[in-house]
């Protein structure tokens, strides 16, 4: 795979991969009660919980984007790493609740995130460091 390639490949998938994640934050924090389990009732603790996920998917998102649009290579195979973990910890949590929806959804997103991400990292596409002499 060229380089440009895996690089739009990796971008498209963590920029879809950071949206989502931010949006459902989001949405824990406007209608918690589409993330709690239906027997639940949304309190104030799952309001501040989901301020907390909101606090480090949206950095995370705006740092991704940047990246993406900044063209910067090595920044977009951190943070792909990054994106690829939180899902993969997401995955953990939906095993925990035992809801199969809520663990194959982020362990698909994940897998594919750190598949992106080994091609990008595999295609050479950061540039060789120079040594100053």
């Amino acid at each position: 795979m060229t380089t440009t390639k895996a690089f739009r490949l990796a971008s498209v998938v963590t920029a879809i991969n950071v949206l989502v994640a931010t949006g459902f934050s989001i949405l824990g924090i406007i209608r918690p009660q589409y993330l709690v389990p239906a027997e639940s009732v949304p309190t104030q603790a799952s309001l501040i919980l989901a301020m907390y996920a909101a606090a480090r998917t949206i950095p995370l998102a705006l740092f991704a984007l940047g990246a993406i649009y900044k063209q910067a290579t090595p920044a977009l195979l951190l943070l792909g790493s990054l994106a690829g973990a939180m899902q993969l910890l997401d995955a953990g949590i939906g095993m925990y609740q035992h809801d199969l929806g809520k663990c194959a959804g982020p362990l698909f997103i994940a897998a594919l995130q750190f598949f992106v991400v080994y091609l990008l990292h595999r295609s050479g596409r950061i540039a060789p460091q120079t040594t100053r002499g």
